[in-house]
């Protein structure tokens, strides 16, 4: 199986996902990421973008993602872009990729740059342009998807979660790789949080901790 993840950030795709992307890839599946924006020209130096490469490709090396692309487009800025660009980049991904499953943001979390990732990732992925996606789910952000504008209706709402008791360290272990991006708890995305976070959806379920989705997509 082909997994991709389209995260806007560094740190979102292992926020997110980085629990079920590393059960995905101790099950052998091939797993890529793609990570949109540098993430630091609207809070750091220039120096940063580098230091935050480096660190995306540390924790790629702790979840076993089969390759990480790293797109530099600006932070907190793809709003400014025609849509169709984006949408265009991800549709080539796509169509070399051919992913069975794919991963990306809640569309209506605070964080502007997370919408517009989950916008061109949805319509890259329509069904008559990838009718291979055979699963499109999207995944909450700690520190932006509960912080979203409460609007009726548009709230995250899981129908989907995975058990990710097996490989919470591993995304633990990725999440440190991200130096920068860590807060103190009560941060939601301090260590102690995250873990706190993967039990109380665990919980939901029976299980020790767990990662949340929403399924937009699912052909069985």
């Amino acid at each position: 199986m082909v997994v991709l993840v389209l995260a806007a950030h560094p740190d979102d795709e292992i926020l997110g996902a980085g629990g079920t992307l590393a059960r995905h890839a101790l099950a052998g599946d091939e797993v890529h990421a793609v990570v949109v924006s540098e993430g630091a020209g609207s809070r750091y130096g220039d120096d940063m973008v580098a230091k935050l490469q480096a660190q995306a490709r540390c924790a790629s090396i702790e979840i076993g993602f089969a390759a990480l692309r790293l797109e530099g487009l600006p932070d907190q800025r793809l709003e400014t872009l025609p849509l169709i660009e984006l949408t265009q980049r991800f549709e080539a991904v796509v169509e070399e990729l051919r992913p069975d499953t794919v991963y990306t943001h809640f569309p209506e979390d605070v964080n502007s740059d997370h919408g517009v990732v989950a916008r061109a990732a949805w319509t890259a992925c329509r069904p008559y342009r990838a009718p291979f996606v055979r699963n499109f789910l999207v995944f909450e952000t700690p520190s932006s998807t509960e912080w979203a504008w409460p609007l009726t209706g548009s709230a995250f709402a899981p129908n989907h979660y995975v058990d990710i008791t097996e490989t919470l360290d591993a995304k633990v272990r990725a999440m440190a790789c991200y130096e920068s991006e860590l807060r103190e708890y009560p941060h939601p995305r301090s260590e102690r949080a995250l873990r706190e976070r993967a039990a109380f959806w665990g919980s939901r379920i029976g299980r020790v901790a767990a990662e949340p989705f929403c399924v937009l997509r699912e052909i069985r």
